[in-house]
């Protein structure tokens, strides 16, 4: 990956208003409630988190399924809703199949949920 293509995801997010600039659209919400639906739940929030904190930004299947008390199935079950949602994509290597965050999603929602600092407030 390089430097320009994060830079070109960066631009995109900043182009996105956030929460507190003005009302979602129908079509913006749906998209969104997606992904928020998809991190609802702990099993695929954990999963997530695995995935973006690995060194080398990318995790096989094998190393997470031992982390949990499911089958493997229901692990491919989560992993493939945190796909659908956008926030995951991955790739089968033989008989494995590795997941990495997709670039510069966790950065535009961290840019829609940001709230805009008020100069001169007190806490």
């Amino acid at each position: 990956m390089s430097k320009q293509e994060l830079e070109v995801i960066g631009q995109e997010a900043a182009c996105c208003p956030g929460l507190t600039a003005a009302p979602l659209g129908d079509e913006r919400a749906v998209e969104l409630a997606k992904v928020f639906k998809a991190l609802g739940d702990p099993v695929r929030l954990r999963l997530l988190s695995m995935i973006a904190s690995r060194d080398g930004g990318e995790v096989c299947v094998c190393e997470m399924t031992p982390a949990f008390d499911l089958s493997q199935p229901t692990i491919s079950h989560h992993l493939k809703l945190l796909r659908q949602a956008g926030l995951i994509d991955c790739e089968r290597r033989g008989t494995w199949v590795y997941y990495w965050v997709l670039p510069g999603v966790l950065d535009q929602l961290a840019a829609f949920l940001r709230t805009p600092q008020t100069t001169g407030a007190t806490a």
